[in-house]
C-alpha cells in the first residue's frame, strides 16, 4: 500500500485520496429502538446497550436497561430491520449474549452499592419466555460465552459509588469473576465458581472491578479491571488465573486537554493510565483493549497485548486524530477522555480479521485490519449517539452496533441500532475531512455557513458557529477531492487576537479576497446582531451593527445567512421577530455604499410541530436560493427544503413600514438526501453554496458533537438549474 506522510502521522493513500479500498463497510440501515416499545410506553426512555445475535444471524438481541427488557430486531432483510418486540425482565439488564436461540442476560438487582445482588436468566427467543434463572452474589456487568456454547463467564463488578470519596476506590464489596456451565435452556447454578482476582493490581488491589470478559478459542478468559488499570487471564478449564497484566501508561503530545470551546491539539498528557474498558481476543495469544479511561486515565486509543503482558501495538493518537479530521472530536470531553474508545468487536470476514473501535463520545467507529503486527486503518463509520457495543455477523457480511443514548427527555434523537454491510468498493462516509498541518489535524465542527469562491471551481468557504466561541474560523474546502477536504483554517481576528463575542452563521466572499460575515446576536451572551467585513488574512476590518429599527423588534434567532448582490448584502433572519406576520420572516438588506438598511418579507410554510425557519441564503444567476427547515430530528423531521426567489423580487422597503412579500419557488426537497445515508435524519442543513461552475453543495451542522452524533453530511447536489 502506498502511504502519504502528513507531519508525524502516516496516513494510507486511500484515506488521503479517495476513500477507496478493496472492500469497505457502509451503513445500510438504522433501527429506532423505541419502535420496540408498546404504544403506551413510546415516550419512555429506552436504550440499546449490549447487543448479540442468534446463530442464524437473522435476529439481533440487545439489553435495554432503562426499560428493563431485552429487545429483538428482525434483520432477515438487514436493509429493512423490523421490530420483533421486547421481553420484560425483573430488574436492570447489564448485558446479554446469545447461543443458538437462547439469550443469557445478566440482571442487576442490587439495593445499593453495598447490598449488591443480581441474577442470570436464560430466555428462549422463539417463545419470548424466561426458561431458567440463577442467583448471583453481586452486581453483574458484562458476560461472555465460549465458542462451544457451554461455558459462561460473568464479570461481577460491584461498581463504585462515583459520588463517594470523589469516586476513588477501594470501595467494598470487591468484585470477582464467575464461571459456570450452561446447556441450552439449562443454567447449571451448582457449577458456579467464583474466581478471586483481588491483589493482582497495584491500584486498589483489594477492590477489583471486573469490567469486560471475553473467551478465546482455547477457553481462556481475558478480563479487564478498568478502575484498577489491569487485566487478568483465566483458564476456564482449570478455573485458575494464568496471567496478571498491568495495563500500563501512555504519554501523549499534541493532544487537546482543555475544554475552552476551541480545537487546539497543543497539550501534553504524561503517563496517562490506559484504564481499559472493552477487551477482545485477536487470537489465542493476543488481545486488544479500548482504553476509555475512568477516574484517573484514558489514553484515547487502543492497545494490542500478548498473554505475556507485552505491548505489541499502541495506537497513541492515530485514532483520535482520524476522528478529529472527520469532524467528530468532542471538544467538551477534552479535559477528560477525548474521543473515549469504549467498545470493541473483533471478527473475521473471509480472510481478514477486523478490529472495530467504538468511540462513545464521538459516535464513530474506527475500522482497522489485523495484520499480525501494526493494524492497518481501513475506514471510519458513522453511527447514532453513544455507540456502546457491536456484534459482527460475518456469515452475512454484517456488523450491528447498539447506540445507548436516548435523548427523549430533551426532545433530541433517540437510541438506535445501526447496521453495516461489507462489500462496497467506496466508503459513503466521511463526506468531508480535514488535512494535517504541522503534524496536527485541522479541528472542525459546527459548520454554520457556506460560500463559493468567486473564481475557483469547487473551492468553498465555511464558518463555525459560537460552539467554538474562542476560535471563530473560516475554512477553505476543496470539493475537487472525494471526500471533500478542508485544506486551510483561517482564524477570524480582532486586533491580531482571536475574535470573540461572535456567533458566525453566514459567509460570502467579497470578490476581492476578503469576506462578509453575519453574526447571530445572543443578547444574553453580549453577542451583538451584526455583520462584519474581514480581510483575506482574517482580520475584522469593519463591524456594522444592526440598526435600532431592527434591534427594537429583535429576538435571539437572527442572522443565518448572508449573500452579496450588486453591492448590497442580503441577510436571512432565521425566525419571526416581534413585528413579523405569522409564518413570515425577514430578508434584511444593507447597501454597502449608501450604508442604508431595508427588508422584505419571506413566507414560511406553516409548521406542524416545532418551528420552521431559514438557514441560508445564496445568490446565483437571477435568483437567491434559500434553505428553509424545521427544527426536528430523526423520525420527527419533515421539512428540509430549498427554495428560490427571483432577485427582481428583492426590492427592500424601509424597516418599520409595510414590507413587500416575495414569491418563492421550491427547488429541492432535502429529505431524500438526508435519508439516503441510512442514518437518522439530521436536524440542521446550515450551509448552501453554488460554485462558479454552477454546482451546488449543502452541509449540515453537527453542533460541535455535543448531544449530537457528530455526523456532518456534505451533499453534492449537481447543477441546481438543471433540476427545475
Amino acid at each position: 500500500m502506498k502511504y502519504f506522510s502528513l507531519g508525524t502521522l502516516i496516513l494510507p493513500a486511500a484515506f488521503v485520496a479517495s476513500n477507496v479500498h478493496a472492500e469497505l463497510f457502509n451503513r445500510i440501515a438504522s433501527f429506532p429502538v423505541a419502535a420496540n416499545l408498546p404504544a403506551e410506553h413510546i415516550e419512555k426512555e429506552s436504550s440499546a446497550e449490549i447487543i448479540s445475535a442468534t446463530a442464524d444471524g437473522n435476529t439481533l438481541v440487545y439489553s435495554d436497561s432503562p426499560f428493563e427488557s431485552i429487545g429483538l430486531v428482525d434483520i432477515s432483510n438487514p436493509s429493512a430491520p423490523k421490530p420483533a418486540g421486547s421481553i420484560k425482565l425483573d430488574g436492570e439488564p447489564t448485558a446479554v449474549v446469545v447461543a443458538g436461540t437462547i439469550a443469557y442476560a445478566a440482571i442487576n438487582t442490587s439495593a445499593d452499592y453495598i447490598d449488591t445482588s443480581g441474577k442470570l436468566v436464560a430466555i428462549d427467543i422463539e417463545t419470548a419466555s424466561i426458561v431458567d434463572e440463577c442467583a448471583l452474589d453481586g452486581q453483574p456487568d458484562s458476560i461472555a460465552i465460549n465458542a462451544t456454547g457451554d461455558r459462561l463467564a460473568v464479570a461481577i463488578e460491584n461498581e463504585r459509588d462515583e459520588d463517594l470519596n470523589d469516586g476513588v476506590i477501594p470501595q467494598l464489596p470487591a468484585g470477582n469473576v464467575l464461571l459456570l456451565n450452561v446447556a441450552s435452556t439449562v443454567i447449571d447454578c451448582e457449577s458456579i465458581v467464583a474466581i478471586d482476582v483481588s491483589n493482582r493490581s497495584s491500584l486498589a488491589p483489594t477492590d477489583p472491578e471486573p469490567e469486560f470478559v471475553d473467551f478465546n478459542i482455547d477457553n481462556q478468559l481475558v478480563v479487564s479491571l478498568q478502575e484498577n488499570n489491569h487485566f487478568v487471564v483465566i483458564d476456564s478449564t482449570s478455573n485458575t488465573v494464568t496471567a496478571s497484566i498491568d495495563a500500563g501508561f501512555v504519554s501523549l503530545e499534541n493532544v487537546d486537554v482543555r475544554e475552552e470551546r476551541a480545537l487546539t491539539f497543543d497539550g501534553v498528557q504524561a503517563n496517562r493510565a490506559r484504564e481499559p474498558d472493552a477487551v477482545q481476543w485477536l487470537d489465542a495469544n493476543r488481545f486488544v483493549s479500548a482504553n476509555e479511561g475512568d477516574y484517573e486515565g484514558g489514553s484515547r486509543g487502543f492497545t494490542i497485548f500478548n498473554t505475556k503482558g507485552e505491548v505489541l501495538y499502541e495506537s497513541n493518537l492515530d485514532f483520535e486524530y482520524r476522528v478529529a479530521m472527520a469532524g467528530h472530536y468532542p471538544e467538551r470531553r477534552s479535559g477528560n477522555k477525548g474521543v473515549e474508545p469504549e467498545g470493541l468487536e473483533v471478527a473475521t470476514f473471509g480472510d481478514d480479521t477486523y478490529i472495530f473501535v467504538l468511540a462513545e463520545r464521538s459516535s464513530v467507529i474506527g475500522v482497522y485490519k489485523d495484520t499480525g503486527a501494526e493494524p492497518e486503518f481501513v475506514q471510519l463509520l458513522p453511527t447514532a449517539l453513544g455507540p456502546e457495543s457491536a456484534i459482527a455477523i460475518a456469515s452475512r457480511n454484517l456488523l450491528a452496533v447498539a447506540n445507548e443514548v436516548d435523548l427523549i427527555e430533551d426532545g433530541g434523537v433517540r437510541s438506535y441500532v445501526t447496521l453495516y454491510e461489507l462489500g462496497a468498493s467506496r466508503a459513503d462516509y466521511p463526506m468531508l475531512v480535514s488535512s494535517m498541518v504541522d503534524g496536527k489535524p485541522i479541528g472542525w465542527g459546527a459548520l454554520s455557513g457556506l460560500a463559493a469562491d468567486t473564481e475557483k471551481p469547487g473551492i468553498l468557504y465555511a464558518i463555525n458557529d459560537s460552539f467554538y466561541a474562542m476560535q471563530p474560523r473560516i475554512f477553505t474546502i476543496d470539493t475537487n477531492e472525494t471526500p471533500a477536504r478542508i485544506i486551510n483554517a483561517l482564524d477570524v481576528t480582532r486586533g491580531g487576537a482571536s475574535a470573540q463575542l461572535m456567533d458566525l452563521e453566514g459567509i460570502v466572499a467579497d470578490g476581492e479576497g476578503g469576506f462578509w460575515l453575519a453574526s447571530e446576536g445572543r443578547p444574553e451572551r453580549l453577542i451583538p446582531h451584526a455583520i462584519y467585513h474581514v480581510s483575506g488574512d482574517g482580520e475584522i476590518e469593519q463591524q456594522i451593527p444592526f440598526p435600532k429599527s431592527l434591534l427594537a423588534v429583535e429576538k435571539r434567532f437572527a442572522s443565518e445567512g448572508i449573500t452579496l448582490i450588486d453591492g448590497t448584502l442580503w441577510i436571512s433572519i432565521q425566525r419571526s421577530w416581534d413585528d413579523d406576520p405569522e409564518n413570515h420572516v425577514k430578508l434584511v438588506s444593507y447597501n454597502i455604499e449608501e450604508k442604508s438598511w431595508g427588508a422584505v418579507q419571506y413566507p414560511l410554510e406553516p409548521a406542524s410541530s416545532g418551528w420552521h425557519g431559514l438557514s441560508e441564503i445564496t445568490a446565483s444567476g437571477d435568483y437567491v436560493y434559500i434553505v428553509e427547515r424545521d427544527n426536528q430530528i430523526g423520525v420527527n423531521a419533515k421539512h428540509k427544503k430549498l427554495y428560490r426567489v427571483a432577485i427582481s423580487e428583492l426590492t427592500p422597503a424601509e424597516i418599520g413600514t409595510d414590507l413587500p412579500v416575495v414569491r418563492k419557488e421550491m427547488v429541492r426537497d432535502f429529505m431524500p438526501d438526508l435519508l439516503s445515508t441510512n442514518g437518522y435524519v439530521l436536524d440542521k442543513i446550515e450551509g448552501f453554496a453554488i460554485d462558479v461552475d454552477g454546482k451546488a453543495f449543502a452541509v449540515t451542522d453537527n453542533d460541535g458533537v455535543d448531544d449530537s452524533n457528530g455526523e456532518t453530511l456534505f451533499l453534492r447536489l449537481g447543477e441546481i438549474a438543471s433540476q427545475l
